[in-house]
């Protein structure tokens, strides 16, 4: 983002209060709620006590830098809050899930049926063996089963480390081992957009080098012959033949505030993913509060997230906080345009969406698409629109504000992280006047501040590096099996303050403008990609010698991957193999890694000291003047460079 672009986003004159009549209905209404959040101690506790425990905690938060233990001593299962106590009180029969497949099957799931489905998997998982404090990998696409499997670990108390289904086998592969997970879940294949994604497939593929692991669990979603399953007799067992005979009720496991609930894995600057590791209690309650404030979520609304499962999105605001606050939720399997484009906004309307999250990536593609896809359907139903993975620019932020809200709903653009566990940064929607563009402010009990590269606060109006002050309940506790790894990456910048990675310009009246990564990941469709992954892959391809990785602006995505390579000697550069180089990386870190532009370099621009010019390949990358070329060992590379951008975009 260009520092004009900054400083017009500052500018921004727009201003949307709620309305009268939204506030007067809020959940959160009352401004003084800012102040209760100082006292951060009183202020969890408070929420804490909303939820059952086993046994009550003997301190709020023991607080270590870098390492929180919070509600220390209590005892609780995160499914008996998601589950039984709903079911115990009125909504046994309310629906939990409204699920809808991308062939356009259905299935309408009572909370006495998830609690029936998920004691009957975690039966069966038991009878595998596991045990609590075991791990297990679940890669699957967004059927029921993938929620239902999650908290049945949750159940019997073992850490489930979910694996997006897009992502390749290698990946996978390196996440059960860093896991040591003994236990896979997953699915013959998911349907998108009426191909079928070979999941039991790549799980194979994928086991082939987890000596580990024991036992499969496979669901049958599109068909075993039309997903050509091979199923290994001693290790693979079909879902519904595990869970067929369990009983339908099961024993929660009891466990301890800080006792681990999930590893998810995020791109690390080193290429190796982070196993990022959330405990028990505190992120219950952090992911459970923030979804019912920020969402202003009524008994009687129909929420959809439109994330995946296996991004922390889809933990905390499709399953955990969603179902600890009783809500309704939709889930989908497929994707935004099949059949066709308005396939969101079908659901929508046939299933009364009050509250609609979704991504700024999605929000661009659909503002591409055209208006009359969206207009063509009644979305009077919303009452409620959220944003989430990335900055939202001002020009998509009233698009989606009157296009797809009619100009009557209120926006929450959510700043948070995988390591966060919950919304830091939001407005809330009874209390906060929206600027486009901007995330608002911290939500109490959360303390943030942008500080210069000294670690001290920036004065209003000036920008530097957001960072949180204060432990919060739903906070990472470590980077699992790696407490060193964990406090180089988020404490080493800022003594006692932990980084984001995220760059911030704070306005004159206090509001945060988020301006994306500064170190070495990128921010692609709303998913952190580390360069070094991807230049990993490149060069993992036989004939490329080299590699460097940055990230442009694209319109949709946020951030587009350009890749420029160093071939080995005797290859010809052809737009053949630029298509083979961008299939093996898709290959090893799935589609998500695939690079959007691929430049063939006879050297990468260096330093006289061997350092590559990032600078100057994003330079490139954007159609930017290169300015001082002058620190270069040669300066003529980056001619040929600038070169090939010129006849790939004229």
């Amino acid at each position: 983002m260009s520092h004009e672009t900054i400083e017009s986003l500052l500018e921004e004159e727009r201003r949307f209060p709620p309305t009268a009549a939204f506030a007067a209905q809020a959940t959160v209404r009352d401004p003084a709620i800012y102040e209760q959040g100082e006292d951060i101690e009183a202020f969890w506790e408070s929420h804490a006590k909303s939820f059952t425990w086993f046994s009550a905690w003997s301190k709020v938060l023991d607080w270590q830098p870098p390492f929180a233990k919070w509600f220390v001593g209590g005892t609780t299962n995160i499914t008996v809050n998601c589950l039984d106590r709903h079911v115990e009180g009125d909504k046994a029969d309310k629906t939990a899930f409204i699920w809808e497949g991308e062939p356009g099957d259905e299935r309408i799931i009572t909370y006495a049926d998830l609690l029936r489905d998920v004691c009957r998997c975690a039966n069966g998982l038991r009878a595998l063996g596991v045990r609590k404090g075991d791990r297990v990998t679940i890669y699957m696409g967004m059927i029921p089963e993938l929620a239902v499997a999650m908290l049945a670990c949750a159940r019997i108390g073992a850490a489930h480390s979910i694996v997006f289904g897009g992502f390749s086998p290698d990946a996978l592969k390196e996440r059960i081992n860093d896991s040591d997970s003994r236990v896979v879940i997953t699915a013959d294949g998911a349907w998108r957009r009426a191909g079928v994604v070979p999941l039991k497939a790549n799980v194979d593929a994928a086991l082939a080098e987890t000596p580990r692991v024991k036992t499969c669990v496979v669901v049958e979603r599109v068909g075993r012959a039309k997903a050509g399953v091979e199923m290994v007799e001693g290790r693979d067992i079909w879902w519904h033949e595990l869970v067929a005979d369990q009983p339908e009720t099961c024993d929660p496991e009891h466990m301890d505030s800080e006792d681990l609930l999930f590893i998810l894995y995020t791109s690390g600057t080193t290429g190796k993913p982070k196993g990022i590791a959330h405990t028990t209690g505190g992120y219950m309650v952090g992911a459970a509060m923030t979804h019912k404030w920020v969402f202003d979520v009524k008994d009687d609304d129909i929420y959809w997230c439109t994330a995946d499962i296996g991004w922390v999105t889809g933990h905390s605001y499709i399953v955990y906080g969603p179902l600890a606050n009783g809500s309704t939720g939709v889930m989908y399997e497929g994707g935004p345009d099949y059949p066709d484009k308005d396939r969101f906004w079908d659901i929508v309307e046939r299933r009364k969406v009050t509250i609609f999250y979704t991504a700024p990536t999605a929000i661009r593609a659909f503002m591409g698409w055209g208006d009359e896809f969206v207009t063509k359907h009644d979305l009077a139903s919303l009452r409620l629109l959220g944003s989430v993975g990335e900055p939202i620019n001002p020009e998509a932020w009233m698009w989606y504000h009157e296009i797809i809200g009619g100009g009557r709903c209120p926006i929450v653009d959510t700043w948070w992280q995988t390591e966060t566990g919950s919304i830091m940064v939001s407005a809330l929607p009874g209390l906060t006047t929206n600027k486009p563009g901007s995330a608002s402010r911290a939500l109490p009990g959360i303390h943030v501040d942008v500080v210069d590269e000294e670690g001290q606060s920036v004065p209003l109006g000036s920008g530097g590096f957001l960072v949180i002050k204060k432990p919060w309940p739903s906070m990472l506790r470590t980077i699992y099996g790696d407490d060193e790894r964990y406090k180089d990456v988020y404490w080493s910048k800022f003594d006692g303050l932990y980084f984001a990675g995220d760059g911030c310009k704070r306005d004159s009246e206090g509001y945060l403008w988020l301006l994306g990564r500064v170190d070495d990941i990128m921010l692609v469709s709303g998913h952190n990609i580390s360069t070094m992954e991807v230049e990993s892959a490149l060069v993992d391809h036989p004939d490329v010698a080299e590699s460097a990785v940055v990230g442009r602006t694209h319109e949709i995505k946020g951030q587009a991957i350009t890749a420029f390579v160093t071939m080995r000697a005797g290859t010809e550069n052809t737009d053949e193999k630029r298509t083979e180089i961008r299939k093996h990386v898709a290959t090893k870190l799935g589609p998500l890694g695939r690079p959007e532009e691929v430049y063939f370099a006879p050297q990468l621009p260096k330093t006289r000291s061997g350092k590559i010019m990032r600078r100057l390949l994003r330079d490139i990358a954007e159609g930017r003047d290169l300015g001082d070329v002058t620190t270069l060992a040669d300066p003529s590379v980056v001619d040929s460079l600038r070169a090939q951008y010129q006849r790939h975009h004229t």
